[in-house]
């Protein structure tokens, strides 16, 4: 505990950078699915798709998602960071997880992407790429505001 409150600026950079890492991934990923679904299966263009969704989320997304929580979670450890009767840090944490639960569906998708079943339109995707805005939106001013 020591160790983290005397490094708090230090934490507190890289659970902003991952989530900055985490964010850009979780806009780019369903603006690539936009672009999968207007290819054919199996053909070269959506082969190349395929890629590019997996390691965007196994090695970008997924970590920065790991990281932030993981340091997030320290940082809110530290005595007096946190006022735990707010309402501010319960809707934050509400948006935290319904991220988290966008990552989980980003990765459903891209596992029916990659078995070329994806049952879902461009509009879809286009309408689900908002969804990681609105909740980073609410994150932000929760933590930064604290209304």
């Amino acid at each position: 505990m020591d160790f983290v409150v005397d490094h708090l600026s230090w934490f507190l950079s890289l659970h902003i950078m991952a989530f900055t890492a985490w964010m850009a991934g979780t806009f780019y990923l369903p603006r690539l699915y936009v672009y999968h679904t207007q290819t054919t299966p199996g053909t070269a263009e959506s082969e190349r798709f395929k890629i590019m969704e997996r390691k965007l989320l196994r090695q970008i997304m997924t970590p920065a998602m790991i990281v932030t929580v993981l340091v997030g979670g320290m940082m809110s450890s530290v005595p007096g960071l946190v006022d735990w009767n707010s309402g501010w840090w319960w809707t934050k944490v509400v948006c935290v997880l319904g991220l988290m639960g966008f990552h989980g569906a980003c990765s459903k998708w891209r596992r029916l992407f990659a078995e070329d079943r994806n049952p879902h339109s461009e509009k879809y995707y286009r309408i689900a790429n908002e969804v990681p805005t609105i909740l980073m939106v609410i994150i932000v001013i929760m933590i930064m505001v604290r209304p």
